[in-house]
Order: structure tokens, then C-alpha cells, then sequence
């Protein structure tokens, strides 16, 4: 964020001392009347105003937005070019869907030079047909609510009820960000990404929030998002609620009740996490609960976390998720690794969570690291979680583990409960091959066994 520096210049004039000016004041916050072409005028006055500027929005206002910017169409209000906080003071910004006539755009962009400010306010009815950020290939979509490329800080707001879709890729439903951000006590809820394709491989990602540059957040809550991908075209939905691509902190914020559909694809975590290194996605405090992963005839990886970067997860609720495969492949209701993950998973608590594939395969009720990932656990509880199978296979209702095609994948526990958990084969543990070792972990009470295949987990007894 800018700001503004004044000197001090103390001297003697004629042996008189001279005064030190008085810091230059901020302008005064403009006051916008409750009527979109107020606000758009004071948008555009802002932008073009040295200096930072506050916009103060009538109390409990709902802005409608019936058309795009001229200058920008893929956008409801002209693009934020400078520093600019806009407090609303309880009101919305809408796009008036109620009209058919009524185009599609989202409300907000930040464009490369600006740095937004937004506090108590909600954003809605967003709908983006571009992806500023990435222009090439053309036909992605990004961040139906707001598209940050610039500087981004959203303060007790609320993003609901915004849309991204593609028939290329869609990212970001609610907020996609590509530049810096933060987002704290605020609540990105009911968005939707989708690919609406027909050619195999199509992605829909972020039903709440997409991260391509640093991001905070702290003190949220990510709520009732969706990523959908039309029905057998092996495409990808992943990251229901948060994915990141960046670096990426989240504190004590609540990501719940999302969900990704991928019928004959895949269907991913609703939070994910694919940051090249060295960056890391470090996630402290919270819960990831009651999210699903629904993918019938495909692959569904992960109900509430899937790590294939590196990752550190400490002190967090994983609880009541859910990775549904009906006629497929279920891995991970609670936590999946990928192939190259490496994930740090200290003082939380896997509980109740499932994995679900009548007539397929399902591994690893709480957490799942089947492909040659690095998983460290320490001092968690992995407790009632399950793996079901009718008339398929269930294994590892704790814990799966697997090596990966090179059989390099590692996972090293310490100190662990790993209790009351049921699968069809290892209801605390199973192991089909690789490292994994115990360290003082409690593995007992699991139905119908503790460790599979007998003898290859050593320390841990039936």
C-alpha cells in the first residue's frame, strides 16, 4: 500500500525558528448516495485522484447493477486502477440478475496498479465471461465476485452467490487472485465454478476462492461452494472451497459444506493444494468439515484436504468428510496425498470422516497416501473414521498407505491415536507398500483388525 511521507525541516532564519509544516491531511471520505451511477462517478474520481481515497456507501444499500462498464465489460464497476477502501457500511453490490436481459459480468476488478481496500460489504450475482490475468487461450473465466491482480484486502465482508464458467476452464466462483491479498472475518459462501465443456480434461477449480499470489486468510469462513465439470469428460473439479497455486496462509477459518462433482472425472478436496515449490500452503487452527467429493464411475481424491505440494496442517478439526466414487476409486475422506506431496500434520483431529465406492475401491477413511507421497503425523487423533465397499474393496479406514509405482512414498507417525476407525481390510491401518513406521502411536479398538496385512506394520499389534 502507498503512502504518503512528508519531511521535517527544522532551521534557523535570522535567528528565528522556522515551523515545520503539518503533515498533509487525507482527503475527506466521499459520502455515495444509494444509486449505482453515484458510485460508478466516484470510482472513476477516485481513480483518477493522486493519493488514497474512501468511499463511504449509504448504510444497508443494495447497489443493482444492470450493465457493464463501457471501458471494461467483463466487469459491473469501472476496473480499480489506484488506493481505494470502500467501506461499506453494511451494503451490497448486486448484479440485478432478475431481468434476462441482464448481462453476464463480475463486480469487481482490481487491476494491475490498484490496491482495494473493501470492508463491510457483500458482493453477489457476479458472473465472469473473461479471465483477466490470463487472457491465453481464450474462453477461461475467472473470479465471478471479484478478480484481484493487483493489491486486495476484504475485511467483514461477505462474497455470495457468484459464478465462473467455461466451457474452456473456469476458476475462482467467489474471488480469484492472482495478485496479493487478504481476506480476514469474512465469508465467501454459495459461489459456483463450472466447466461446462465437452472436450475431455477440462477443469473447474476454487468454487470459493482460486490463490495465484500470496494470500492470507484469517478468521473466515468458506461455506456451501460447488465445482461441477460436465458428466464423462474425465475433467477436473477440485478445491470446492480454497485452491491454492501460491503462497498461501489460512488461520483459524472454517471451510465447510462444499462440495466438487466430477461424474466420470475427478473429483477433488475442498481445500487443495498444487504451489510449486518452494512455496507452501500452511494452514493453522480451524476446521475442514462436512465437505464432499462426489465422483460416480471416476476418481475421488480427498473429501476435505488433498496435498500434492508442500503443505504444513497443525491444530485443525478434519472431520465429517466425505469422498464418494460409486462404480470407482474413493481415496482420503479426510486427507489425501498426491505423488509429490509433502505434508506436516501436527495436533489435529481426523475424525468421522468416510470414503464411499459400492461395487469400486475405497481407501483410506482419514487420511490417504497412496502414491509415493511424505506424510508426517504427529500427536493427531484418528479416530471413527470408515471405508466402505459394497461389492468392492475397503482398506485402511485409519490410514492407507502405499509406496507409489517406485515405492518411494514415506509416511512416519508419532505419537498418534489411531482408534475406533472400520474399514473392510486394516481398519486402523493398511499398507500395500513402501516406509511407514510407528513411534509410540496408540493403534487399537479398530474393526475388524488393527493392521494389514499381518506383519507389515511393525509395532502395531491385533
Amino acid at each position: 500500500m502507498s503512502r504518503r511521507h512528508v519531511s521535517a525541516v527544522l532551521g534557523l532564519v535570522a535567528g528565528a525558528l522556522v515551523a515545520v509544516p503539518a503533515p498533509a491531511a487525507h482527503a475527506a471520505a466521499v459520502q455515495v448516495r444509494c444509486s449505482v451511477p453515484d458510485l460508478i462517478a466516484a470510482i472513476g474520481a477516485a481513480n483518477g485522484s493522486p493519493g488514497p481515497d474512501t468511499l463511504q456507501l449509504a448504510r444497508g444499500c443494495t447497489y443493482k447493477l444492470t450493465a457493464p462498464d463501457p471501458e471494461s465489460p467483463g466487469n459491473g464497476l469501472p476496473v480499480i486502477t489506484s488506493e481505494i477502501t470502500i467501506d461499506g457500511r453494511g451494503a451490497t453490490i448486486r448484479r440485478d440478475e432478475r431481468g434476462h436481459k441482464v448481462p453476464k459480468f463480475r463486480i469487481l476488478l482490481v487491476g494491475p496498479t490498484g490496491d482495494l481496500t473493501l470492508t463491510r460489504t457483500t458482493i453477489s450475482g457476479g458472473f465472469a465471461t473473461d479471465c483477466p490475468a490470463f487472457p491465453d487461450p481464450p474462453g477461461l473465466a475467472c473470479g465471478g465476485g471479484i478478480s484481484n491482480t493487483g493489491r486486495m484486502s476484504v475485511t467483514r465482508s461477505k462474497i455470495s452467490g457468484n459464478t465462473s464458467k467455461s466451457d474452456v476452464f473456469a476458476q475462482g466462483g467467489g474471488i480469484d487472485s492472482p495478485g496479493t491479498a487478504t481476506v480476514s472475518e469474512s465469508e465467501v459462501t454459495g459461489n459456483q465454478v463450472v466447466y461446462s465443456g465437452s472436450d475431455l480434461g477440462g477443469g473447474a477449480a476454487g468454487g470459493a476462492i482460486v490463490n495465484d499470489g500470496p494470500l492470507t486468510l484469517t478468521a473466515s469462513r468458506l461455506t456451501g461452494n460447488t465445482a461441477t465439470v460436465t458428466k464423462d469428460t474425465q475433467s477436473f473439479a477440485f478445491g470446492a472451497g480454497l485452491i491454492s497455486f501460491a503462497e498461501t496462509t489460512v488461520k483459524d477459518t472454517v471451510i465447510s459444506d462444499n462440495r466438487s462433482f466430477a461424474p466420470g472425472g475427478f473429483a477433488r478436496a475442498a481445500l487443495s493444494n498444487g504451489i510449486p515449490e518452494p512455496g507452501r500452503l500452511t494452514v493453522t487452527g480451524g476446521a475442514v468439515t462436512d465437505n464432499t467429493s462426489d465422483a460416480p464411475h471416476g476418481f475421488a481424491q480427498g473429501g476435505g484436504i488433498a496435498n500434492n505440494a508442500l503443505m504444513t496442517v497443525s491444530d485443525v478439526k478434519i472431520s465429517a468428510n466425505r469422498a464418494i466414487a460409486k462404480n470407482g476409486t474413493a481415496r482420503g475422506g479426510g486427507v489425501r496425498m498426491g505423488p509429490i506431496g509433502t505434508l506436516d500434520l501436527t495436533d489435529s483431529q481426523i475424525t468421522g470422516n468416510t470414503v464411499e465406492a459400492p461395487g469400486g475401491t475405497a481407501q483410506g477413511g482419514g487420511i490417504d497416501n497412496p502414491d509415493g507421497g511424505m506424510l508426517t503425523a504427529k500427536r493427531n487423533k484418528v479416530l471413527r473414521n470408515t471405508a466402505t465397499a459394497k461389492d468392492g474393496t475397503a482398506q485402511g479406514g485409519g490410514l492407507f498407505h502405499a509406496g507409489g509405482a517406485e515405492g518411494l512414498g514415506t509416511t512416519t507417525l508419532e505419537e498418534n491415536a489411531i482408534q475406533h476407525n472400520r474399514a473392510g481390510d486394516g481398519g486402523g491401518i493398511f499398507k500395500g507398500s513402501g516406509v511407514l513406521t510407528l513411534n509410540g502411536d496408540v493403534v487399537r479398538a479398530n474393526q475388524p483388525n488393527n493392521c494389514s496385512p499381518t506383519g507389515t506394520v511393525p509395532g502395531c499389534t491385533d
